[in-house]
């Protein structure tokens, strides 16, 4: 089978990723501050991990969720929107679409920031829009790497314009993580959400999110810590990861980061992008085929593309079940970005790619594309 699906959960993963769950189940559990069983703690020990691979020095506000998904709707429900009024950019993913156009009793009003022919978010137009609010939005919502065009946005430049008008920016990372450096200190990001099962390496059911120590962050959940339980009212210095924690989800997650660390993200990235880049140029050569073409130096590991006269579903059946090719199809849980790209009732056909693909596996899905479209 040739994986071409990457971009929903990544496959295969790292062999110390499969150990490291192994190993979590058969052996005693580490208790997360409820036991002396462990002599290091791997809750923290990921989170040093990921502060090294996100660029933050606060390494210990990265709280562990059961994804992204739940990482998003913690900062949705926990953030005071002193004004109701939020942008989110029509690249978004459902887990930042929904809450912020459903959570009606915090956010007052959800303003779209469009995007281009290819998912590119203009500064300018940030610009434009917060002006036009009179510095009235308290937080701005940027999908980092787009999950259906992979095109990589300028976060540093929308976060500084979001700063001077008094705005907030949260980026969403959960594409990008792990396959495009990031620099969250350095692009002075306030807070980030991301998935553990992408390019983390790690399995589902887990992920999480960052936020600055400036900004006050009420839980949307209540319960057992394991640090101090006397303390049954809180009026400060909340505590986040209740419940007992998915001690072998932070195993593997930190095993996927280190995978991700002494491989060197920059690594990835330029093996990604040679069969990016390899693919593209495969593609472009067969009739019929309209891909949605981004500029090399703003590529991410993510292509998406139609077929004249064929319905996408019909094109991923057909790899599949004739060729043993998996890709993705559909609104990929983004809606509003397939308004821009005109493929707002098909969708589109998503080829994404990770650090275990090779060049063979591009070619066969040239070879199965040349197969499917002669026959039209």
């Amino acid at each position: 089978m040739v994986y071409l699906n990457q971009a929903a959960t990544t496959f295969p993963k790292p062999k110390q990723v499969l150990d490291a769950v192994s190993d979590a189940i058969a052996n005693p559990p580490q208790g997360q501050f409820r036991s002396s069983s462990a002599s290091e703690d791997i809750f923290d020990n990921c989170r040093k991990n990921l502060g090294e691979l996100f660029g933050v020095r606060e390494y210990q506000n990265i709280v562990f969720t059961a994804g992204a998904t739940a990482a998003a709707n913690a900062l949705f429900y926990g953030l005071d929107f002193r004004t109701g009024q939020i942008i989110v950019s029509q690249t978004e993913h459902n887990s930042i679409l929904r809450p912020a156009m459903n959570l009606t009793e915090k956010i007052s009003e959800g303003i779209v920031l469009p995007c281009d022919e290819m998912g590119y978010l203009e500064p300018e137009k940030l610009e434009e829009i917060l002006s036009k609010y009179q510095d009235n939005i308290s937080a701005v919502f940027i999908n980092h790497c787009s999950n259906v065009t992979g095109v990589i946005q300028p976060i540093a430049k929308l976060a500084e314009i979001c700063h001077s008008h008094g705005a907030m920016i949260i980026a969403d990372f959960s594409q990008s993580a792990g396959c495009i450096p990031i620099k969250a200190d350095q692009w002075d990001i306030d807070a980030f959400i991301f998935a553990g099962h992408k390019g983390l390496y790690g399995i589902q059911g887990i992920g999480g999110y960052y936020i600055k120590s400036e900004y006050s962050l009420k839980p949307f959940m209540y319960g057992g810590t394991g640090r101090d339980s006397r303390i049954i009212k809180y009026n400060s210095d909340f505590e986040y990861e209740v419940g007992t924690g998915n001690g072998p989800g932070v195993a593997a997650l930190n095993a996927g980061v280190r995978f991700v660390l002494d491989k060197g993200v920059e690594n990835i990235r330029l093996h990604e992008m040679n069969l990016m880049n390899y693919l593209y140029e495969g593609l472009k050569e067969i009739d019929r085929i309209n891909i949605i073409s981004i500029p090399k130096d703003l590529r991410g590991p993510v292509l998406s593309f139609t077929v004249d006269g064929m319905k996408t579903g019909d094109v991923a059946y057909i790899l599949q079940n004739g060729y043993e090719i998996t890709v993705r199809t559909g609104l990929h849980c983004a809606p509003l970005i397939h308004e821009a790209l005109g493929t707002k009732d098909d969708g589109t056909i998503r080829v994404s790619v990770s650090y275990f693909n090779t060049k063979e596996d591009i070619k066969a899905l040239i070879a199965a594309m040349v197969d499917i479209t002669a026959s039209l």
